[in-house]
């Protein structure tokens, strides 16, 4: 009973948001497109005809995911990737089990296999010491249903090597400069071949997935990018976590440290350190702040693996990027992947968007036959930024809050509002597995978030008025529900109301085919 009335409450919330965003919404104008027009790059490369349905520029996880998935409806696809050597990141190493059901829609769950991936059912979660197991609720799957953590570069190479088998697939190495863009309309991309060649490549659709530093995005959408830190990143061996198959968080000081397992014998650490900048490596400024600031904070069971691990010295760094989706429909062309959509890679939600994302484009790509009405395909694919929104925009919001919570604050209220979460999480029941069904990508729901989200606030409120409140305890509550307010609704009203809560009431969530 008092999920729904909290339910109720949060969706009159919600409709108050909606409608003052609604109001402050100014008509923004077209920006600049950042591409050549045909006619300087056609004097280059012949005539523009082609035999290609579809450019992909980029072949990561989403690039090389769509790629096999459209080649294997019947679609000419030609990718275009910088590098097709073997990546080698430190983040896109957690698949989510939404994420693998995902993968299996798409036919594409053998590519976690022969890469030595590790099953994944759940989180351990530390503070001050104590730790609790967060199962992932996988009840009612398939046995093999379950996260999946491994080395970013081979599954990658997995899914290249997928969609190469495809004889209508075609995958070339190449620097993209820029989109052909003829009227308004984006007629493919020139680019550069291994030979230093300038080409083009020509398609009546053009999807851009070349991730989070792409130099195409700004042509097809509003970006607004924001780093709120940074990972440091080692890999820990010779060591088993305390959890088996489980990924572990710890609520340290000034932020998370993640671990989990790459392969049988590798541990990823991440240690995320905030802001822009990380200390120096090069003058170990960065190997003093691991050993007196972070190792103290470790499980003792992973301690001396840790430090081994900072002896070895191959430590990375990555800026954790975090950006809303705000796609402006372009004739022609269409983002995906990092490219179009970031959040905080704590949850290791990324994957998981991108994969759905796919799912819901290949749906509707499927009943078309013909892509050369660019105008009617523009405006039919804006129901794809509809109908993604209920997913993408719940693990996006529940990152982005997640962050802020998980760090510590000198701030009574945030420190409340942290040991709450850490407290309601290990409650057991609905308790832990509502949040980690959000978690995993297993029940994706706006409203189921926001409802957690309050409850957990909630619970901190009363952990401070029981048994008997007093005038400071009572301030404290009132700040811990403001903060988690000025938490939550920037990133809800960044994600955007209505496509998130109210999408059958946008007119794009109605578009049917256009052939």
């Amino acid at each position: 009973m008092v999920y729904y009335m909290l339910g109720a409450v949060v969706v009159s919330l919600l409709g108050l948001l909606f409608l003052k965003s609604s109001l402050g919404k100014k008509k923004s104008g077209a920006s600049s497109m950042e591409a050549q027009s045909t006619e300087s790059v056609m004097e280059r490369s012949g005539n523009g005809s082609t035999d290609t349905d579809i450019v992909i520029v980029g072949a990561g996880v989403a690039g090389a995911a769509l790629a096999y998935t459209l080649g294997k409806d019947g679609r000419r696809v030609h990718v275009i990737e910088r590098d097709l050597t073997e990546p080698d990141r430190i983040v896109g190493e957690l698949l989510q089990p939404g994420g693998y059901l995902k993968l299996m829609e798409l036919g594409l769950e053998d590519c976690v296999s022969q890469i030595d991936a590790q099953q994944v059912y759940g989180y351990a979660l530390y503070k001050d010491g104590k730790s609790t197991k967060l199962s992932y609720p996988l009840e009612g799957f398939k046995s093999d249903v379950a996260g999946r953590s491994f080395h970013n570069g081979r599954f990658i190479q997995r899914m290249r090597e997928k969609a190469a088998s495809l004889s209508n697939v075609r995958l070339e190495q190449g620097t993209v400069t820029c989109l052909v863009e003829e009227k308004g309309t984006i007629k493919g991309v020139q680019y550069k071949n291994t030979n230093g060649q300038l080409l083009t490549a020509y398609a009546p659709l053009t999807i851009v997935c070349d991730g989070s530093f792409s130099n195409l995005r700004r042509s097809l959408s509003k970006p607004k990018v924001e780093i709120p830190s940074c990972f440091v990143g080692l890999i820990l061996e010779k060591c088993e976590l305390p959890y088996k198959n489980h990924g572990h968080v710890i609520l340290a000081d000034p932020s998370p440290i993640l671990f989990y397992p790459i392969s049988s014998t590798e541990i990823r650490c991440l240690v995320d350190v905030p802001g822009q900048r990380v200390p120096s490596i090069s003058n170990g400024e960065m190997n003093h702040y691991l050993k007196t600031v972070i190792a103290p904070q470790i499980p003792p069971e992973l301690h001396s693996a840790f430090m081994a691990a900072i002896e070895k010295g191959n430590i990375r760094t990555m800026t954790n990027r975090s950006m809303p989706a705000t796609p402006q429909p372009t004739p022609g062309a269409l983002l995906l992947g990092d490219a179009f959509n970031m959040r905080h890679p704590l949850t290791g939600g990324g994957m998981t968007v991108a994969l759905s994302d796919i799912v819901v484009l290949r749906d509707l790509l499927r009943p078309l036959h013909d892509l050369n009405d660019a105008p009617a395909l523009c405006k039919y694919l804006e129901s794809f930024y509809t109908l993604r929104k209920p997913v993408a925009s719940t693990i996006n919001t529940l990152a982005g809050a997640l962050y802020k919570v998980f760090c510590a604050s000198p701030d009574p209220s945030r420190k409340e509002m942290r040991q709450a979460c850490f407290d309601y999480l290990s409650l057991g029941g609905d308790f832990t597995n509502g949040p980690i069904a959000l978690l995993s990508g297993l029940n994706p729901r706006p409203l189921s978030l926001v409802t957690h989200f309050f409850a957990v606030a909630i619970y901190g409120v009363g952990r401070l008025l029981l048994p008997f409140p007093s005038p400071k305890r009572m301030l404290i509550g009132a700040r811990l529900i403001s903060g988690a307010s000025s938490i939550i609704f920037p990133i809800i009203k960044a994600e955007g109301v209505r496509d998130m809560f109210f999408p059958a009431s946008t007119p794009a969530y109605y578009r049917t085919s256009v052939n």
